[in-house]
């Protein structure tokens, strides 16, 4: 058995508490063991005595409020990833947290066992593929170090004088074959991103006579045609009477490095588990689809997308299916769009579709359709026949908000508002589910209070 690990919940909120704990039992990726404390300062010891595994805080605490509470917690536990739990009007602080180095967040009128456990899941995600990133980036780091730099150099002229082995190699010439031949024909290097030749960098070394960059994006041609991406630097070479001679260029290969980089920034913005775009992503999406729909005066359309039931097919069939089943339904998703639309995973079982520039709300409604055809279609996984349905919450620009995070939000609302009427269906938002929301809300607060009343 693993080891158990340890989350820490800070939140004077004993339903939330409870909620908490009842999301660790029933969760697959543990062990885990619940830690819960109502202050800041409570936390802090609780961060000496022993190692948390992930921190879910409130903005609202006793002993501390906002921000404050976060830059404490990220110093006190570096590396440890921390969820922010909050009301609607923090939404601001959320998102800044988040930019500060929070992992995520989680709005008061939808924190339960069920926003608990989605959350757990979406944690354990991200530390899995942190911890393989790490392993690709240590590998590709040694191999980086390993390979020595190449050294090149010319005459005043521009014409080749030397060239080490790891130049023969880079280059596909030998140091006798290149001797007197101008530079640019045995150190062809082109713009990675436009595939024109690149400035000769000897040439501005002698000129500047100092030591200068290669131009950024630089690609080499070896002779046989391969490429490999390079970066460092020239410099002039001088006589004893300080005299330009010539240049020297030393380089290396960072073909690794910059994949890796790459591979890193991709790793950001996309699901682990489906390599959709994820929340991140998707909220910068939808800014410029809203952007380019208040240019062409055309509409944004969000569908928000809840699998019906996903989690008794994780308990009855194993995660191994269940995970079948989620890259399943991204590809579906996929085939129901267009090119120019996004289809987004924001974790667990929930998918968000991005339909930018449509001519009315009724264009989302037959996308809509769409996907609820394409997901209840039977599929076999593992030897069992899987029958899907979802709840779908719809949006659109301008008439339900004006960014991202209300027209996610309402979507959100929306597609609640489809599962209470029995699941398998589309709702389009309007401001009534948003009433109701917060009568309800405002229920539960009465409800807490007079228990919170009843119990002292």
């Amino acid at each position: 058995m693993s080891d158990i690990r340890n989350l820490l919940l800070i939140d004077e909120n004993p339903a939330h508490a409870e909620a908490f704990r009842e999301a660790l039992l029933n969760a697959k990726d543990g062990p885990f063991q619940s830690e819960w404390v109502q202050t800041l300062s409570q936390s802090m010891e609780r961060l000496r005595e022993k190692s948390i595994w992930a921190i879910f805080a409130s903005l609202s605490l006793p002993d501390s409020q906002g921000l404050d509470t976060i830059d404490k917690l990220l110093q006190a536990a570096p590396g440890v990833p921390i969820l922010v739990m909050g009301g609607a009007q923090d939404e601001d602080l959320s998102t800044e947290a988040l930019r500060r180095g929070a992992k995520d967040y989680l709005l008061n009128g939808h924190i339960g066992t069920y926003s608990f456990g989605r959350a757990i899941r979406n944690m354990a995600e991200r530390k899995t593929a942190e911890e393989v990133l790490f392993i690709e980036k240590e590998r590709a780091s040694v191999t980086l170090n390993s390979i020595g730099d190449a050294v090149l150099s010319t005459d005043i002229l521009g014409n080749v004088t030397y060239l080490n082995v790891v130049a023969e190699k880079f280059t596909g010439w030998t140091c006798a074959e290149a001797l007197g031949r101008p530079l640019g024909e045995v150190f062809h290097i082109v713009d990675g991103v436009t595939r024109k030749p690149s400035p000769d960098p000897m040439e501005f070394a002698i000129h500047e006579n100092k030591t200068v960059k290669l131009t950024p994006n630089c690609i080499l041609i070896r002779r046989d045609g391969s490429e490999s991406s390079i970066e460092d630097s020239a410099a002039p070479i001088h006589d004893r009477s300080g005299l330009i001679t010539g240049a020297v260029i030393v380089f290396h290969d960072v073909t690794e490095s910059r994949a890796m980089t790459e591979a890193m920034s991709h790793l950001a913005q996309h699901d682990i588990l489906t390599d959709l775009p994820n929340r991140l992503l998707l909220k910068d999406r939808i800014s410029q689809a809203i952007v380019a729909a208040r240019r062409n005066n055309t509409q944004v359309a969000v569908l928000f997308v809840d699998l019906d039931g996903f989690k008794d097919i994780n308990d009855s069939l194993g995660h191994a299916v269940g995970d079948s089943v989620l890259q399943s339904v991204a590809k579906r998703l996929v085939s129901c769009v267009r090119s120019s639309d996004t289809v987004s995973r924001q974790g667990g079982d929930e998918f968000v579709v991005l339909l930018s520039e449509i001519k009315q709300p009724s264009d989302a409604g037959i996308t809509a359709r769409k996907i609820l055809a394409a997901l209840t279609a039977s599929q076999r996984f593992d030897q069992h026949d899987v029958k899907l349905t979802a709840s779908i919450g719809v949006s659109t620009y301008p008439d339900d908000g004006h960014d991202a995070e209300n027209l996610l939000k309402n979507a959100d609302t929306a597609m609640y508002e489809g599962k209470k009427r029995g699941h398998n269906n589309y709702q389009f938002f309007n401001q009534d589910m948003n009433t109701r929301t917060i009568e309800r809300q405002s229920i539960e607060a009465d409800l807490r209070g007079a228990l919170e009343r009843h119990d002292r």
